[in-house]
């Protein structure tokens, strides 16, 4: 890795990757706040705003930014997350000076038209819908509302009707002038370009960014507990959720190799014994979440109604042991699994400049692949006790979707965990 990093006078971090085997360029605005940054009845104005900067700014309107990009044979693009927003762009490497120019125009000059925010809202309103017809999507929003509830963490990224239908272009003014300061972006790249070049745009095209220090969210408390959705469904969703390690955690390879064990694909534990052995899903797997003070850990499954008992069981049998006697052959697999996943996203000019982004994010500073593959190797079974003897401490996050009515209650739940 080439990485370089410069911090503009106003407080805007420019870093990049340069990559000379590439023909290609990709650079995005990483902005720190997203979903938990927002108060309960504006939840959503964070993904509203992502899409309402591609709405027009006072220089484009929004067909000319789609047919601007699209004429070099570019791709512009954002998402939003529970902490975090991004705009960024993917074009051939002559181009980066017109994604750049878009990019900081979107982020400084976007008018918000009135007219486009009502038209907006009914895309996101179409989005809720579309997202509630989909339950092994809509579940993890359930159960992040039942791990952190009545806090902005367990809030959904799009909002929800009410809040949606009462966006006001005020709301996003707000939002924007409240976080969207220098200080809280990174301007990131990765391919064929030249940082020095790069520095120099950044102080021209984003000099107009507010400068400040955006507050900060509220702490996460996870708290656990069960929601069941009596959804009419022909299959159960089912999530089983633990604490988990907040982003940068000393243990936190330790806990993605105890994922990876449990039910990281095809050959792990969960897949092998609830799947393959015994027939009674066709989706399982283990997952890890991490926030910047609090993570999750937990277990998704997709199953029929007549499988639901037999299921239950043999799930908190194998999360209860996950971290006794992890064979050696089981914590090498792991350990290749995420060194591929480190290295493999070398190869990604949006995976490096995003990893870069993050990177800073969390630790301040950039990990370089060597130092990320020998975190990985220091794993052991003592880390993964660790790790386990956290998950497991609870409290224990349930929730459902579909016929779920012979699932066990939540006490019986709990006290199987505890004798499992």
């Amino acid at each position: 890795m080439t990485v370089r990093v410069t911090k503009l006078p106003n407080g805007l971090t420019v870093a990049s990757d340069r990559m000379e085997q590439v023909e290609t360029v990709s650079v995005g605005v990483w902005v720190q706040v997203g979903t938990r940054y927002e108060a309960a009845e504006v939840n959503g104005v964070s993904h509203i705003l992502e899409h309402m900067a591609f709405k027009g700014t006072k220089r484009r309107s929004a067909r000319a930014i789609a047919e601007e990009i699209e004429a070099v044979g570019g791709h512009l693009n954002a998402y939003t997350g529970r902490e975090g927003t991004t705009y960024f762009a993917k074009v051939m490497k002559e181009d980066i000076g017109l994604a750049l120019d878009i990019i900081a125009d979107i982020l400084q000059n976007s008018v918000f038209d009135p007219e486009e925010l009502r038209r907006e809202r009914e895309v996101v309103l179409q989005e809720i819908g579309q997202a509630r017809d989909t339950p092994d999507d809509i579940i993890f929003d359930h159960f992040q509302e039942t791990a952190f509830p009545d806090q902005p963490l367990g809030r959904p990224v799009l909002g929800t009707e009410k809040t949606v239908t009462a966006m006001k272009r005020e709301a996003l003014l707000a939002h924007m002038a409240r976080h969207y300061h220098a200080e809280s972006m990174i301007l990131s790249a990765a391919g064929k370009l030249d940082h020095d070049w790069l520095v120099e745009q950044a102080k021209t095209l984003f000099q107009g960014l507010a400068r400040g220090t955006a507050p900060a969210p509220v702490p996460a408390r996870y708290s656990g507990g069960e929601f069941r959705g009596d959804n009419d469904l022909e299959q159960v969703h089912l999530v089983l959720g633990f604490p988990g390690l907040p982003l940068g955690h000393r243990d936190w390879f330790a806990l993605a190799a105890l994922s990876m064990v449990l039910g990281g694909g095809m050959s792990s534990r969960l897949f092998q014994e609830v799947r393959e052995k015994r027939g009674l899903v066709y989706s399982i797997y283990s997952f890890h979440a991490g926030f910047a003070d609090s993570g999750l850990f937990g277990v998704y499954a997709g199953t029929g109604e007549k499988s639901l008992r037999e299921l239950t069981p043999l799930v908190f049998e194998q999360v209860a042991g996950m971290a006794e006697s992890v064979a050696p052959e089981e914590l090498a697999r792991a350990k290749a699994q995420l060194r591929a996943d480190v290295l493999m996203s070398l190869e990604s000019t949006h995976a490096r400049a995003e990893q870069i982004a993050r990177q800073l994010t969390i630790y301040g500073r950039i990990l370089p692949p060597e130092e990320l593959t020998a975190e990985i190797e220091k794993v052991d079974n003592a880390a993964l006790a660790r790790c386990a003897a956290h998950v497991l401490k609870g409290p224990l996050t349930v929730a459902t979707m579909g016929p779920a009515k012979k699932l066990e209650s939540y006490e019986k739940l709990v006290a199987r965990l505890g004798s499992s």
